[in-house]
């Protein structure tokens, strides 16, 4: 199973984890990068990858 933390210190809420993600894990609420489809990922770690905050962790 997949894990995905966001570090909302970090987060800017720039969507960016939204635009990259092929099959929309996250949302963005209160300001902040939600994974709200876990189920869904691909483990393509674009999120982590693409993140200019270097929120995001994609844990296998």
């Amino acid at each position: 199973m997949v894990e995905i933390k966001v570090d909302v210190d970090k987060c800017t809420g720039c969507g960016t984890c939204v635009d990259v993600c092929p099959v929309g894990v996250f949302e963005i609420e209160n300001e902040k990068s939600k994974p709200v489809n876990v189920d869904e990922c691909l483990v393509c770690r674009a999120c982590e990858t693409q993140c200019p905050a270097e929120a995001i962790e994609v844990i296998e």
